[in-house]
């Protein structure tokens, strides 16, 4: 079975240190975070109640939930202690001077595009 390859897309514009940017790419809505001068991708849906986490706010390496105050790590997306849950992550590198966002593309996909 083949595996996952990343595709890169450029996120355009990075936010200033501490912001949240909002982007749709592939289909996805994600947050783009600039915390402590380190750059972080993830999912923009709080998975607890679907609320819009581009507006929420970071602290101590989190992404705040601005409904319910759920936490996620900007590393790994996992949830805090007792909420169960997570958001997705994606890495983020610098191609030909622009920041791009990598998204796996499944073997599935690849075979048939």
């Amino acid at each position: 079975m083949a595996a996952d390859k990343l595709r890169w897309f450029p996120v355009g514009t990075l936010p200033k240190d501490g912001e949240i940017k909002k982007i749709h790419i592939e289909g996805r809505t994600m947050c783009i975070i600039d915390q402590g001068g380190q750059v972080y991708a993830t999912g923009a849906r709080c998975p607890h109640a679907g609320a819009d986490l581009s507006r929420g706010w970071c602290e101590r390496g989190k992404l705040v939930c601005p409904v319910h105050r759920h936490q996620f790590d900007l590393v790994s997306g996992k949830g805090d202690l007792g909420q169960g849950n997570f958001i997705p992550v994606f890495p983020i590198q610098i191609i030909q001077g622009k920041p791009c966002v990598g998204i796996k593309t499944s073997w599935w996909k690849q075979l048939f595009s």
